[in-house]
C-alpha cells in the first residue's frame, strides 16, 4: 500500500511518549507515491487550518519514503499570451517528520541502507553450463530478496527503538529494573 495509518490511544501509546497516552499517537507511512497536485488545493487547506481555539498536541510520526509530489500552478493567468508556471517537482527518498510533546515538528532526512560493495549481486548472471538456467534465476531474485532485507533492518531499528523507550519508561518508575 501506498498509505499506511495507524491511531494508538490509551496505556499502549504510553511507549510512544507520555502524553499519547492521553491524546494518542498517529503514524502515518507514506511509501512509493507518485502523484500530482494543483496549488489551488493546497492554498484552499489555509482555512481549515485556522481556528479560534488552540488544538490538543497529537504526538505523531510521519514518514515518507521514495515519493515524488509535482505541483502545478492552476491559477489564472496574469497575460494571456504567457506559456504559464512550470510544474514544480518535489522527490522525497526518505524523510521522517516526528511531532513531540512539546507540539514542534521535527524534520530527519534518514539515509537509505546501503549493501556494502562485496555483497551486492552482478547485473548479469555470467554462468555456464545446464545448471546456469536455476542459478540464474535465483540471482535475478537478489535485489528483491535485498529490498526485503533493507525493509526488515527499518523494522528491526524501529523496534529497538520501541524496545529502548520501554524501558526508558519502565525505569521511571523501578530506577532498579534489570532486563
Amino acid at each position: 500500500p501506498e498509505l499506511c495509518l495507524r491511531l494508538e490511544g490509551g496505556p499502549g501509546a504510553a511507549a510512544r511518549s507520555p502524553l499519547a497516552e492521553r491524546n494518542g499517537f498517529l503514524r502515518v507511512l507514506l511509501r512509493g507515491c507518485h502523484t500530482q497536485l494543483c496549488m489551488s488545493s493546497l492554498t484552499g487547506l489555509g482555512p481549515f487550518l485556522e481556528d479560534e481555539i488552540l488544538p490538543e498536541v497529537i504526538p505523531m510520526e510521519i514518514e515518507v519514503v521514495d515519493a515524488k509530489i509535482t505541483m502545478q500552478d492552476d491559477s489564472p493567468r496574469v497575460y494571456p499570451t504567457s506559456p504559464g508556471p512550470v510544474p514544480i517537482t518535489l522527490a522525497v527518498d526518505h524523510v521522517v517528520v516526528r511531532r513531540k510533546d512539546d507540539g514542534v515538528f521535527y524534520l530527519t532526512e534518514e539515509k537509505p541502507v546501503s549493501v556494502p560493495e562485496g555483497q551486492k549481486a552482478p547485473a548479469e548472471p555470467v554462468l555456464a553450463g545446464p545448471a546456469a538456467g536455476a542459478h540464474g534465476l535465483q540471482l535475478k531474485q537478489v535485489p528483491e530478496l535485498q529490498r526485503e532485507l533493507q525493509t526488515m533492518k527499518l523494522a528491526l531499528a524501529e523496534a529497538n527503538m520501541d524496545k529502548a523507550h520501554l524501558l526508558q519508561e519502565i525505569r521511571k518508575y523501578n530506577p532498579l529494573f534489570q532486563l
